[in-house]
């Protein structure tokens, strides 16, 4: 087997063990996740300590509703992995260059005209990534998500909005894609930290104007009106001097039962935005036929959403949402906002730098099938998603470790706050909402969990009350 591997080629040698990688990380991706299908499989009855918690019924739809979320990620993960493997080895990324740039010959260009030809490039593979994902994505709506209750669209809605997102992610890749491409062409030695700091600018752009003017395509955005819970928002963010400027109520009960919060903006310009979902006394949820009346009148003329009345409230009270806010404010008060840029940059920073020490070996090219040209797109994406890919992994455990950290800073900053017992029975809630399972396989949850379990969050709180 050594002596096989040795009398390799370079470019072979780079090819299957990008091949071996892969796959290795798809099958301890598999391992994980059945450890985590066993506990889902397992444990049918509500453990001692959560008997205050959680009630049989709920414990149970979420474990049926968590473990066929699991099934599905494990044949669309299936899928997803051959998919790669038979594009690799078929050549189909040569191919679709080559195709590339037939169609830009059509129009009188040659091959000196690169960044055309890696637009249509660009075109022609996000458009193939989109028919084949779609009926993965169809199915996760409108069978698992429907099925549990949580799909609040209609075929004509989400197809409507697929093209719409399709659209839009063009209008914003094609022209920072070929602008990224002049500047490695034209950056000479240095073009690295050119192009970090572009990418810093796009990033930071694409930040301040996302919820302003690309959000508000797909969701209707209105202000909080006024009122006691507007107040007290506003009050808790000046007893921190935070700089609101603006709160938002976002229509996500047209997409999904699912809730949210989040802030943005930069300096003195920050913005909340809460999820319809997560207001107990807005959620067109709890309004049973009102909200299907309303529904009716904001959708008419299209298929738009299809709000179902719910036997329980959904959402938060008012002391419940500003926990939460008080956990979101804590990510801002602490820094974790800034850290996480900074991460992200320095990352950043250093992809492109060994980038452009990477860029010139042709070997690399030669091993995914560019045996006469080396066009500075297929560059990238061969080192970032390819030759990157360990490091890769390694810095995405990293980041999910350093995120259970922040969670429980941000929790502690809520408890600091006075709003310990809002947050506890706010976590128990969303949970409930959102069927999350509170039962999890430890190298599962060390593995993949952003957020802390809620068992360990609910501890960090105080321990067990009454709920």
């Amino acid at each position: 087997m050594l002596q096989i591997i040795s009398e390799l080629s370079v470019e072979n040698k780079i090819f299957y063990a990008v091949l071996v990688f892969s796959w290795t990380v798809y099958l301890w991706e598999a391992y994980l996740a059945h450890r985590q299908r066993r506990i889902y499989r397992s444990t049918k009855h509500v453990p001692v300590e959560l008997g205050k918690i959680m009630d049989t019924e709920t414990f149970e739809k979420s474990r049926l509703y968590q473990l066929d979320k699991s099934n599905f990620s494990f044949w669309s993960g299936l899928y997803s992995e051959t998919e790669g493997t038979l594009i690799l080895l078929l050549g189909g990324i040569p191919y679709l260059w080559s195709v590339s740039g037939a169609v830009i010959a059509r129009f009188g260009l040659g091959s000196d005209y690169e960044i055309s030809q890696s637009l249509v490039f660009l075109m022609l593979a996000t458009l193939f990534s989109a028919f084949t994902g779609l009926p993965w994505s169809i199915y996760n709506t409108f069978v698992i998500e429907e099925k549990h209750g949580f799909n609040q669209q209609t075929i004509g809605f989400f197809l409507k909005d697929a093209v719409k997102k399709f659209i839009v992610t063009q209008c914003i890749l094609l022209p920072v894609t070929s602008l990224l491409l002049y500047i490695i062409k034209i950056g000479g030695d240095y073009f690295f930290i050119y192009a970090w700091l572009f990418t810093l600018a796009v990033s930071l752009v694409l930040v301040t104007i996302y919820a302003d003017y690309i959000a508000p395509l797909f969701d209707k955005f209105t202000p909080l009106p006024e009122g006691e819970l507007k107040e007290e928002i506003e009050s808790m963010a000046k007893s921190i001097s935070f700089p609101l400027t603006k709160v938002y109520v976002v229509e996500g009960s047209k997409r999904s039962s699912h809730s949210n919060a989040y802030f943005y903006g930069f300096f003195k310009n920050k913005r909340i935005v809460l999820f319809d979902t997560l207001l107990e006394d807005y959620s067109p949820l709890n309004k049973g036929s009102e909200g299907e009346s309303e529904a009716g009148e904001e959708g008419e003329g299209e298929s738009a959403a299809k709000p179902k009345p719910k036997n329980k409230r959904q959402g938060c009270n008012n002391p419940e949402v500003l926990a939460v806010l008080g956990h979101e404010l804590g990510h801002w008060k602490l820094g974790h906002t800034v850290k996480n840029i900074v991460i992200s940059q320095m990352n950043s920073f250093l992809c492109f730098f060994l980038f452009a020490a990477l860029i010139g070996r042709k070997e690399l090219f030669l091993a995914f099938g560019f045996h006469d040209s080396q066009p500075t797109l297929i560059g990238l994406m061969i080192i970032f998603q390819f030759i990157f890919s360990p490091y890769n992994e390694l810095l995405s455990f990293c980041l999910t470790v350093l995120s259970r950290r922040f969670e429980f800073q941000a929790d502690a900053f809520a408890l600091a706050m006075g709003r310990a017992s809002e947050l506890y029975s706010a976590l128990i809630k969303l949970n409930k909402d959102n069927l999350g399972f509170p039962v999890a396989d430890w190298l599962f949850s060390t593995w993949h969990y952003s957020h802390p379990p809620l068992l360990e969050r609910l501890r960090a709180l105080g321990g067990p009350k009454q709920d």
